[in-house]
């Protein structure tokens, strides 16, 4: 009998020591990210390489420490909506150096950009075009670009541009076609392009477009809750805090949102569609225009109001302004919107689609300028 009882206590003992192991061990557990990034490797031959996303590719369902984000005001690419996210290494994050500057990212980060278009016909699906990423190394950004297949399972990369056409059905139940153009990596660079003064001279690097802290200083739905998306990058360690946010006044609108001011409204839209390339250092610095938000509160000049056209070409004498106030006729920044052809359309790449809305906010905006040129 008692062989028995000391037989069940050591079993009762042993029992107690595993669970308290196990307790300790799922206490002490800390997921890993599935991510890879070998910058000796990457760009890899495929999307799936990276494991971003898990589960059923298409679906977009960001793996650990995969960061959604939105910006406030989005560039137009011919109607295509976007999911955007970010990943960093671990222990790493982004600084800040202004307001109105690119958060300068980490060695090793990526940032994500999926293209695609709801109710694609003739079976009303959403169709994913190609996934955009930009991949920090230690001598820069670079570029890659992954293609989808019809059947979205796999993208695959693809840096020499490719158009795909597309037929779908907008929000107003519209019939819509594109030949939607898949940039190549030179056109990439166009865009992204500017200079760093290194040891006495200028070099050109990559930068991305979009993620400045007063185009993402906004709530965003992260499902379990709603939080401002820079305090939530702070949180999750992957932002410098040693900031402030953003005033409301330097604060980047949706101009889309018509309760906010005309002039507010269309200088957001000329920040993050034209001041890319329209800056100092940018793609067209030759151009008199200065786009950025921080450089057109109170300046309509950088807007091209009341500024000479400096190349006419062969373009009619009514155009010889670039904004004339009150009359888009005679405003030929508006003409290069309002177009579709190659050889003079804005932006230079990225569209072959009118922006109706974004032409009607500018078309606005023009009228309302009631001050005439001297």
């Amino acid at each position: 009998m008692i062989k028995k009882y000391f037989t069940l206590i050591v079993l009762s003992v042993s029992f107690a020591v595993i669970y308290a192991c196990s307790n300790d061990n799922d206490n002490d557990y800390t997921p890993i990210s599935p991510v890879t990034v070998d910058l000796t490797l990457v760009p890899y031959p495929k999307l799936s390489d990276y494991k971003f996303f898990e589960g059923d590719l298409k679906n977009l369902n960001p793996s650990l420490d995969v960061i959604p984000y939105e910006p406030i005001s989005s560039l137009f690419t011919d109607y295509a909506h976007k999911k955007r996210f970010v990943w960093f290494p671990n222990g790493t994050k982004a600084t800040y150096n202004g307001d109105d500057q690119i958060l300068e990212l980490p060695v090793g980060a990526v940032l994500i950009k999926n293209f695609y278009y709801d109710n694609v016909q003739p079976s009303n699906v959403t169709k994913i075009i190609e996934t955009r990423l930009m991949i920090r190394k230690s001598d820069g950004w670079i570029f890659a670009d992954y293609v989808w297949n019809d059947e979205q399972t796999e993208a695959n990369l693809d840096l020499n541009g490719s158009t795909k056409t597309i037929s779908w059905k907008d929000e107003n139940n519209v019939i819509k076609n594109v030949e939607y153009r898949i940039p190549n990596e030179v056109q990439c660079i166009v865009c992204h392009k500017t200079k760093s003064y290194e040891n006495g001279n200028y070099v050109q690097i990559n930068i991305p477009i979009g993620i400045k802290p007063q185009n993402l200083n906004k709530l965003y739905n992260y499902g379990s809750e709603n939080k401002n998306q820079l305090t939530k990058w702070i949180e999750l360690g992957k932002l410098e805090n040693n900031f402030a946010l953003p005033s409301e006044a330097s604060t980047i609108v949706d101009y889309n949102d018509t309760s906010k001011p005309i002039e507010t409204r269309v200088r957001s839209y000329f920040d993050i569609n034209c001041a890319h390339c329209h800056k100092e250092h940018g793609h067209c610095d030759y151009r008199p225009m200065r786009f950025a938000f921080s450089e057109t509160l109170n300046n309509q000049t950088n807007m091209g109001v009341c500024v000479d056209t400096q190349d006419m070409q062969s373009f009619p004498p009514a155009l010889a302004k670039l904004v004339t106030p009150g009359n888009t006729g005679r405003s030929m920044l508006y003409y290069r919107l309002d177009t579709v052809d190659e050889t003079y359309r804005m932006p230079l790449h990225g569209r072959t689609l009118i922006h109706d809305e974004g032409v009607l906010l500018v078309e606005e905006w023009i009228n309302s300028i009631t001050t005439p040129c001297n």
